[in-house]
């Protein structure tokens, strides 16, 4: 498995690499790998030269001895360097957020793309004063990854208390609470999910941002953010959830990535 190592701290990451041309690098969310990105890596193989990588903490990739979100963003830039020093970036939920983070510190990237950011705007702005990083650290610290798992998935996804329950009995529950301990991470870049228009703002690259359209808050977050980016539009997949459907977002994507 091909590494790169972050410059401040050395964390190794781990990536795979389909296709041929100019560079892509997908920036996965909450509960994924690079194994989330793959399927839309090999859509877009035909077109570019597609990075899916383990964020740090999660797969194959290592991990420092303590979270910040610039030691992300030093990860990603490894990964740029990797690429040839620019790349086009494509985040995915959380990791959507962290991709404008990155983008708006002035990494090399040449294009940004990013897919359902969970940002909380219009009638979802609902002040919030608790630390859900720290209550998910706690929970990790006292090895019940199980209930941060179903925490996050209450107060930072919404899920109805009902779908928490009949998940608990998913096949893919283990990987779940295998990752538990990096769900702290994307809390931690979710914070309070204000739109931050002032690192929007920095962000001056050609951006796409997108949301399906079946959830009237991702709806509502990309609209918001596209107004917010100085090079932003917003595009919103009628009737599409949550989940990326490479069939749906690729032709846009490549499209978008074309220029």
């Amino acid at each position: 498995m091909p590494q790169v190592h972050s410059a401040t701290d050395g964390t190794a990451i781990a990536f795979e690499r389909f296709g041929q041309g100019a560079p892509l690098i997908l920036v996965v969310g909450a509960f994924s790998t690079r194994a989330t990105g793959v399927p839309l890596a090999q859509a877009l193989a035909s077109e570019c030269r597609v990075y899916t990588y383990d964020r740090r903490g999660r797969g194959a990739s290592g991990d420092g001895p303590r979270y910040a979100i610039a030691r992300e963003v030093d990860d990603l830039a490894a990964l740029i360097a990797e690429a040839g020093g620019t790349a086009a970036v494509f985040g995915y939920s959380s990791g959507a957020m962290l991709a404008l983070e990155a983008a708006a510190s002035g990494l090399g990237i040449s294009r940004l793309a990013l897919y359902d950011a969970p940002y909380a705007v219009g009638p979802w702005q609902r002040p919030d004063a608790v630390d859900h990083a720290a209550q998910l650290a706690a929970l990790i610290q006292a090895g019940r990854r199980g209930e941060a798992v179903e925490y996050f998935q209450r107060h930072l996804v919404g899920m109805p208390e009902e779908v928490i329950v009949q998940l608990r009995q998913a096949p893919f529950r283990p990987g779940m609470e295998a990752l538990a301990h990096t769900l702290v991470y994307d809390a931690t870049l979710i914070g309070d999910k204000r739109l931050p228009t002032a690192l929007a703002s920095r962000v001056r690259v050609p951006t796409l941002v997108m949301a399906g359209g079946a959830s009237p808050f991702m709806r509502a977050a990309a609209e918001a953010l596209a107004a917010a980016l100085p090079a932003g539009r917003a595009h919103v997949f009628d009737g599409q959830g949550h989940d990326i459907e490479p069939a749906v977002v690729g032709p846009l994507l490549a499209t978008f990535l074309a220029g």
